[in-house]
Formats: structure tokens, sequence, C-alpha cells
């Protein structure tokens, strides 16, 4: 198995791309559904792990549960992994089909949460897809009419939620796959989902593709080419793209946030605009907008009024502007008002933490007071210590220039009814004490959010 041809191909992508991940990993998991595909893929790492001693190898079995037969291929994939030593993890998900979203898509996404959760951090993830599924998404994304990333199709190495995902076999066909499994006599089994034309890959795969190789010769090979430089090329717009996001955080007002000043956007053409919006999305790890909604982003960026309220939703996230600036703004839960706390520390129902604190702030409760934390009371008024005057919450946030978005979100301290404090920002003049407490918000038990 070693000399043949589909092994040199898989050893000389790993080594190679092995060279390129900072830092070193010694350690690979191989996505194991029991096609003929990831069987294929876990022999080859298995042969590589022989040559290569220092290299750990690993399985994962993602069973979505939806045929009959789920158990008997989670069976095929322990008894497979157990006669190679491999250690095989086995998850069991739930697959839900969502809103103008595939049961395909879901499924890939759970998949790809599970291989996540149980590998390794430092491992790199190996699926076995190859030349054909190649084809098969470059004219998906075709007929999606999609952009040069779209066309571009999958990488050989790509990262995703901050985990390596190296596609050894994009090169190789899956009629040299099935021949090696023949040649070696590698059992494998059938998903009969693939055989399924209802779906637009499978539908490809069985009646579009084997008439376009049929018709010109080359065809697969010739896909994989074009694709291998549309990657580049999308590689050279991401580097320039990358260039013009640093310099939009230089330029940035709000420099704990990584925002886009619309006045640096406008002053770049449209397609460096798009290319830049795009790329800072792909940074938040957020799904890429249509045509529409891209255009819609940059018109209302650029061209609404200064004051006017942008919010256009993308997934579970909005884009927004404020004070000329475009955030990412992750849709949230309200924080649940907190009434008569007597602790040190008190857990809210966001998952973080409220502190008390010894020093320069406001007076102690007093025994005849309670302790009230109250969120969203933007209209309660309050004297800020060093401030002109009484006004309300809102104002003085707005005053401090905090995004009305998070405004909802900051901890108010009350004795009984009176407001002592807004953390992180004021304290209430009349309560003030030289050495007195304040309350902190605290992200975890080690690490605080001024």
């Amino acid at each position: 198995m070693k000399a043949s041809k589909i092994y040199q191909t898989f050893s000389n992508v790993v080594l190679q791309k092995l060279k390129t991940i900072k830092p070193h990993s010694n350690s690979l998991t191989v996505a194991l559904s029991g096609g003929v595909d990831s069987v294929v893929l876990l022999h080859l790492a298995n042969s590589f792990q022989e040559n290569h001693p220092e290299i750990s190898i690993s399985a994962i079995h993602v069973d979505h549960g939806l045929s009959d037969n789920a158990k008997s291929w989670q069976l095929f994939c322990t008894q497979l992994c157990q006669k190679l030593e491999i250690p095989l993890k086995i998850a069991e998900v739930e697959v839900v089909k969502k809103t103008r979203q595939s049961l395909e898509a879901v499924a890939r996404e759970q998949r790809y949460l599970a291989l996540f959760e149980l590998s390794d951090p430092t491992s790199i993830i190996l699926l076995g897809q190859h030349q054909d599924d190649q084809v098969e998404t470059f004219l998906l994304q075709l007929k999606r009419g999609s952009g040069l990333a779209g066309l571009s199709a999958m990488a050989s190495l790509s990262m995703q939620q901050g985990r390596y995902l190296l596609r050894p076999l994009l090169n190789t066909s899956r009629a040299q796959i099935e021949s090696f499994a023949t040649d070696f006599t590698i059992n494998h089994i059938n998903d009969e989902s693939n055989d399924d034309k209802s779906f637009d890959r499978n539908y490809l795969r069985h009646d579009i593709v084997p008439q376009l190789n049929e018709r010109f010769r080359g065809f697969n090979s010739c896909v994989s080419r074009s694709v291998e430089l549309l990657q580049q090329q999308q590689a050279l717009i991401d580097e320039i793209s990358q260039s013009d996001l640093i310099q939009a955080y230089s330029l940035s007002q709000a420099k704990e946030a990584k925002v886009i000043p619309v006045s640096f956007l406008s002053s770049l053409s449209f397609a460096r605009q798009a290319n830049l919006v795009r790329y800072w999305l792909g940074q938040h790890n957020l799904l890429m907008p249509s045509k529409v909604i891209l255009d819609q982003i940059l018109n209302q960026a650029i061209n609404a009024k200064i004051d006017a309220k942008i919010c256009i939703q993308l997934g579970r996230h909005t884009i927004q502007r404020f004070r000329n600036e475009l955030y990412i703004v992750g849709l949230s839960e309200a924080i649940l008002d907190m009434f008569d706390c007597d602790l040190e520390t008190v857990p809210l129902s966001n998952g973080t933490q409220l502190k008390k604190c010894q020093g320069k702030g406001i007076r102690d409760i007093k025994s005849n007071e309670t302790l009230n934390i109250r969120f969203s009371a933007l209209k309660t008024r309050i004297k800020p210590k060093n401030k002109p005057g009484s006004n309300t919450v809102k104002h003085w946030l707005k005053d401090a220039k905090v995004p009305p978005w998070q405004r909802n979100s900051v901890p108010l301290i009350y004795y009984g009814d009176t407001l002592v404090q807004v953390v992180g920002y004021f304290i209430n003049d009349d309560y003030a004490d030289e050495l007195g407490v304040f309350w902190q918000l605290k992200e975890d038990n080690n690490n605080e959010n001024k």
C-alpha cells in the first residue's frame, strides 16, 4: 500500500501541509463515515503513521441517525478501528431541518461541530473529499451564482472555528479511490442516501458529471485546475482585504472593538468595499451575505443620514452603525434583574458575574437597605459624580459613547429604589465615598471586564 500512487499523493500532501501549520501538530483525526472515501482515508492515514511514528492517528464517527442502517455503520467503524488499533470516538447527533436550510447543510453543520468537540484541539481533522466532490461543489456554487470565493470550492487546507481541516485527496478521483479499495480488498459501507437524486449533489454525481466527462475528456481534471487558479486569485484578494482591514482597525475610534470606520470604507473602490466587508464578516465566522444583502450593507452604511439607525440582520448577528462606524452585533437575550442580593459575588443570567470590591466608589450598604441589580432601566435618573446635574441613564450612557445595543446590558446597582452605581461608568454623587465599595463586571473567575 505504501508504494501505491494514491498513498504517495496522500503522504506528500500531508507532509507539505504539516510544514505550513504553526504551531506544528503531531495529531491527525480521520472523519470516518464508513463510506469508501473515508475508509480508504483511514487506511492511508494508518500506513502514514507506520512511516511516521511521531504522528498519532485517531478517528471520529458521527451518527446522524438519518438511516435505519446507522447502528450497523457505527458497528462497522468500531470493528474497523479495533482491527487497525486506531482510537475511535463516536458522536450521536440530532439533525433537525431549519428554515431555509437543507437537510444536507444541517447534517454537515452538526458533523463539523461533533468533530471539533470530540477531537483534540491541536489535532488536524482529515476529510475524505476528493476530486469528484470538488467538481460537484464547483457546479453547485455556479448554480447558486456564487462569486470567486464560492467558486473556489474546497481548499486542501482550511480553517474553521480555529481548527485545521485537511483534504489530502482533492486531486484524487473517485474512480481511483474505488480502485484502490478493490485492489487492497478494503471493505466499506454504502450509504443509500447517496443514490437519492432529489439531493442536488447526487443528481450532479449520477446524471450530469458523468455526461460531461464522457463528452469532454478530462473535464474533472480541468475543473480541478480552474479551481486551483481561482483559489490563488482569492488568496491574493484576501491579502488585499486583510491589509485594508488592518488599516480600518487602526483608524477606528473604538479601539477595543473590531469595527470599520465608514469614512475609510467610503474611500475605497466599490470592489474593495465589498471585499473588505466580506473579509471582515469572515473573520467573525459569519456566513457570507447574498449580493442583495451585501449591497444593502454598503448602501446604508455609506449613504444613510449620519444619525440614521442601521440594523441589518445576518443570521444571529446584525450589522449596525454607531458614531459613523460599522459594528457586528450578536443577538443577546435580556439579562434578568436580581433583587435583595446579599452576596459578595452575584452570578447573572448571562453567565457573567458582579463582584463587590473595596475602594473609591459608593458608601457600603446599610443593614436596613436591600441591594438590587437591574438592567434596561434606562429612564432612571442619576446625578453622577463630577457631572453637571441629573439626567437619565440613557442620556449618560449616550454621553459616554456607549453603543445603543450595549446599554441594556449595563448592570445598575440600587440601594432599595435608589440608583447608586452604573457599573463601569458612573456612581451616584450623593452616595460617593473615597473609602467605600464599587461593583465590577467579571466575565469569569479570572477575567475582569471593567
